[in-house]
């Protein structure tokens, strides 16, 4: 763990894991509380840490997209669209992140 704090790269993967498990929680959890337990607090609580999350995700992507010079046609727009879709900031992690040195 303390190793992927020392780069730009450890530190995206550590913010992709963390921004892709507020959005399963927010998603499948927090969610469901608010509408079928009319219980909105989980999203309340959630969604501003979700929201933070994202926004450190994509100046993250960002900053290593011009750190290692990719191009936004081939890299970048494919990490940044994973924020959205559940799941997907763990399969950009194992595709694309891991192998980025």
């Amino acid at each position: 763990m303390m190793e992927l704090l020392k780069s730009q790269i450890g530190r995206l993967r550590i913010i992709a894991f963390l921004e892709g498990m507020s959005l399963l929680i927010l998603v499948f959890i927090a969610m469901p509380f608010k509408y079928w337990l009319s219980n909105p607090m989980p999203v309340k609580t959630l969604g501003p840490i979700h929201g933070v999350l994202f926004i450190l995700f994509v100046v993250s992507t960002l900053n290593v997209s011009f750190a290692q010079k990719w191009k936004f046609t081939t890299t970048t727009w494919k990490v940044l669209l994973a924020s959205f879709i559940p799941f997907g900031t763990f399969y950009i992690d194992k595709k694309i992140l891991r192998e980025v040195k």
